[in-house]
This record gives structure tokens, C-alpha cells and sequence, in this order.
């Protein structure tokens, strides 16, 4: 273990004996950068955000927000990262902190530099405008506008969706995020982002008996897990993260794949859409620009920003969880999995994939390497969570609709199912139901009273068994409702 070490806040700083299962949160306090702070520790409040150096496709840098009590600090070998304490000081405070400061955007302070670093991740973002942001006005100043998601200057209040505050409340911290200007040409944040990235460092460190692991290709990749099949596989780790700081769990040897290029491509072709396994969430997003409607529905209720620009599609199915947002859009479009290990690779049908609860077919010297998902697309699709909160929340029930109406009947139909069986499923007796019915309030009653049938739901304290239930018969009248409301404001 030589040289392994992160940039932070411009400055080189070591990882010399730090634990293999640390966390970024924990070695950053740990090292005198108090900024970042632990909330939560499962990534739901964003009181730790920090800013991660990722590549963009032009060959330049983003600066992302990131929940560093989530990632594991030697997944940032050689990465560079900017906290709470390099966006500026006291004396020279940064336009987002001078912004909050003026909005009275902070009380007890907790949470405002997680809000800091989310914030100054939007306001750097290249994309965020067609046109560049007006000069900031002063906060009293603040216009209203019709878009209750978005701020006259463009900036996109998801952006925040991941940080919460408990005594502020939300209103100067919006205050503050609309009056926010165009960084200045010698910003040294903004400068920055016209270099490449730092690029992914393989790694092996080991540290009392722990082993974490980054190798360099997706070939040395199965090997290691040939030779080593109880080997822990951390891509985003907005699951192990959890499990590292909740549960206490620790892993004798952790191989991180997030990096690996063969693991981060996006493949369009006119039989199917190739979506890499360690791509992240955010990421799939922006490439795929709404061309597939069910994931373009699916991405803002899945978590937060911040988990989605670490989470992945390889991390969501690999965890097996039966509440995942991912399966059930993933499962209505059709989707496989494409497996690897050192014998090759094979195509698994996502239906045939899960076999019990957190258990699937991937041998454990395999890895998931993409997700892929047949064309064409079914013409009407819808994906339906419900849950307790709107956004950044775990769903009682998701289900995904994926169907083809053609004169009136129903051609096609594929339904997945979440939180409602011990694993993600096809809702085949509401499919086989629709299938070749005529598509109106008859049918719609009849497949309903069948999907509220499917499924063995459960209650917890998220939800009763029954209103679970309930949920999935009114799922698909509300689908009925959305497609005949729709079929009449295009006839207008």
C-alpha cells in the first residue's frame, strides 16, 4: 500500500493505516475538516455532501455532490474532492455561502454546508441553462414565477432534494439558490472544470486483515473473483455504506468496480439500449435525454441527487432488495442482465433473475456488467410509487405499466411489481387478463380486482398488507384515467 491518497480542497492528504471500511465522512472529520457533518449516516439527509471531480463526455470535470458518509475513502484513491472548507473562508466568503448568509438561510448551521456543497454543485453545473443566469439580485428582490421547481435563474431546486433542514425551513435557502448568479471566469472552481477529471487509480490496500481492492479492467475484475467468490463487490455503496455505518457490518475483502470503463458504457442500437452496470443513475439520465418515458419517470422519485449520482442499475438489482425502485420499470421494459465472469458472459431475462428474497442466479464469481433493455418501447408506460414522502423516500409500492394499445385493444401488456412479494415480479395474471381486451373501464375493473390479487405484501411501518394491496387495483385505474385524459387533450 503505497501512495494512495486524495486531493482535498486542492491539497494531496494520505490514507496511511486508515481503516478499510472508513468512510469519506469519517477520515474528512477524522482529519481536522469538521465542515461535513453526520446527520443521518444512510444518506437520506445530505448534512455531508462534498463535491467529487467526475468526468463529463467533452473530456472536462463536474463537480457533483456526493453524501461522503456513504463512500468508502479509499474508493477516492487519487479522486479529487472539494468540502464545505474549500468553496472559501470567513473572509472570503463563496457567492452560494455569501447567498445563504444574506437569505438567512441557516440557524443552527448543521446542515448548511451539506447545503453549501449541493447548492454549489448546481450553480457550477454547465447544463443547468439555455442562457446564461442573470446577475443576482438582491434577496428581498427574489421574483415569483409559475415554476415551483425551478428558480428564474434556471437553477433546479432537485438539486437540494437530498438535504433536509429542521429549523430553517426551506423558503430563504430556495431564497438564496434563486438569486444566485453566473460563476466569475476566474473562479478557481469554475476554471477547473475545463480539465479532465482525475482518472480512476487502482487500488489495493490493506489494513489489519481488511483488503479493499480497485482493480483496473473488467478482466482482472473476474479473476479476482474467480479466486476469491466471498469477494464484496461496492460500486455507488449507497447500500453497503448503510450497512458499514448502521449495521456495523464489515467485509474481509471489498472490490470496487465503480470505476471500471467497461462497466460505464450507454449502447444505443436498433434492437436494444445497453445501459452499463456502475453508470450512475444521474448519469443515465442525462445521456439517455427522456428517449426511454418509463426510466425518464422513474429517475426523479428514485432516492435523491445525491444518491443517484452514486447510485447504480448493477447496484439495485445485485442488492436483490424487493422495495428497489429500479426492477419493476426495468422488469415492465423487458429488460436482461448481462452476467461476467471469467468463463464469459450470458444474458439472464430479468424475470428469471430473482429467485428469493436478496437471492438471484449470479454465481458469485460473477458480476452484473450492463442492463439491457429491447426495442421498440411499448407506447404507453407509466411507473407509480407510492410512498410517504413525494421525493427521497423508500417505496411501499411500485409498480411499472409497459403496454401497446392498438385500435382500442390492448396488444401488449407487461406490469412490474415492488415492495409487494419477497422479491421484484411480473404481474403475469393482470397481463394475461389485459391481453387482447378491448381497453376501457370494463376491462381496466376486471384486471384490477386480479393485480390487487398478486403479490404476497406484507405489513411493516410503511405500510399494511392491505393498503398495499388496495394500491395495486388503483394503480391501474389511475393508468386508465392518465391515458384516457391524454388521448383527449391530443384529440383537442
Amino acid at each position: 500500500m503505497t501512495d494512495i491518497a486524495v486531493i482535498v480542497n486542492g491539497s494531496s492528504r494520505p490514507l496511511d493505516g486508515v481503516a478499510a471500511h472508513a468512510t469519506a465522512l469519517d477520515w474528512l472529520r477524522d482529519t481536522g475538516l469538521s465542515g461535513s457533518k453526520e446527520g443521518c449516516a444512510e444518506g437520506e439527509c445530505g448534512a455531508c455532501a462534498m463535491l467529487l471531480a467526475t468526468p463529463t463526455p467533452e473530456g472536462g470535470t463536474a463537480w457533483t455532490p456526493v453524501n461522503a458518509c456513504l463512500v468508502p475513502v479509499y474508493a477516492l484513491n487519487g479522486q479529487e474532492i472539494v468540502t464545505a472548507e474549500g468553496l472559501g473562508t470567513p473572509e472570503a466568503l463563496h457567492p452560494v455561502q455569501e447567498k445563504l448568509a444574506e437569505a438567512g438561510g441557516s440557524q443552527c448551521g448543521y446542515c448548511t454546508p451539506g447545503f453549501a456543497c449541493s447548492m454549489a454543485g448546481e450553480y457550477y453545473r454547465a447544463d443547468r441553462h439555455e442562457a446564461p443566469r442573470p446577475v443576482a439580485e438582491p434577496v428581498e428582490a427574489c421574483p415569483v414565477h409559475d415554476d415551483p421547481e425551478h428558480g428564474p435563474n434556471g437553477f433546479d431546486l432537485h438539486a437540494l432534494s437530498g438535504n433536509l433542514c429542521r429549523c430553517t425551513g426551506y423558503r430563504p435557502i430556495r431564497d438564496a439558490a434563486y438569486t444566485l448568479g453566473m460563476p466569475e471566469a476566474d473562479d478557481p472552481l469554475q476554471q477547473r472544470l475545463s480539465a479532465p477529471a482525475p482518472a480512476a487509480v487502482p487500488t489495493d490496500a490493506e489494513v489489519d486483515g481488511a483488503r479493499f481492492v480497485r482493480p483496473a479492467t473488467l478482466a482482472e475484475t473476474v479473476r479476482i473473483l474467480g479466486d476469491e467468490p466471498s469477494a464484496l463487490l461496492v460500486a455507488g455503496s449507497t447500500d453497503w455504506g448503510v450497512e458499514v455505518n448502521i449495521r456495523g457490518s464489515r467485509a474481509p475483502f471489498v472490490v470496487a468496480i465503480d470505476q471500471l470503463d467497461e462497466l460505464r458504457g450507454l449502447t444505443e442500437t436498433a434492437e436494444y439500449v445497453e445501459i452499463g452496470a456502475a453508470l450512475p443513475l444521474s448519469d443515465v439520465e442525462k445521456r439517455l435525454e427522456g428517449r426511454i418515458p418509463l426510466l425518464a419517470q422513474l429517475f426523479p422519485q428514485f432516492a435523491s441527487r445525491l444518491i443517484r449520482n452514486r447510485g447504480t442499475f448493477g447496484g439495485n438489482l445485485g442488492t436483490g432488495s424487493p422495495i428497489g425502485d429500479t426492477p419493476p420499470a426495468l422488469l415492465a421494459l423487458r429488460a436482461s442482465v448481462i452476467l461476467a465472469s471469467v468463463d464469459g458472459e450470458r444474458e439472464v431475462d430479468l424475470a428469471e433473475y430473482f429467485t428469493g428474497y436478496r437471492q438471484s442466479v449470479r454465481r458469485n464469481d460473477e458480476l452484473i456488467k450492463a442492463i439491457r433493455i429491447p426495442l421498440p418501447l411499448a407506447g404507453t408506460t407509466a411507473f407509480h410509487k407510492i410512498a410517504k414522502r413525494r421525493f427521497d423516500d423508500i417505496s411501499s409500492v411500485a409498480v411499472a405499466f409497459a403496454l401497446d394499445v392498438e385500435d382500442g385493444v390492448v396488444a401488449s401488456a407487461r406490469i412490474g411489481l415492488g415492495g409487494v412479494a419477497a422479491t421484484p415480479l411480473r404481474a403475469y395474471a393482470t397481463e394475461e387478463a389485459l391481453l387482447g381486451q378491448a381497453w376501457n373501464v370494463a376491462t381496466v375493473k376486471h384486471a384490477s380486482a386480479i393485480l390487487q390479487a398478486e403479490g404476497t405484501p406484507m405489513s411493516d411501518h410503511r405500510a399494511s398488507s392491505d393498503y398495499r394491496s388496495h394500491m395495486l387495483g388503483t394503480s391501474l385505474l389511475k393508468l386508465y384515467s392518465q391515458t384516457v385524459i391524454q388521448s383527449k387533450e391530443v384529440s383537442a
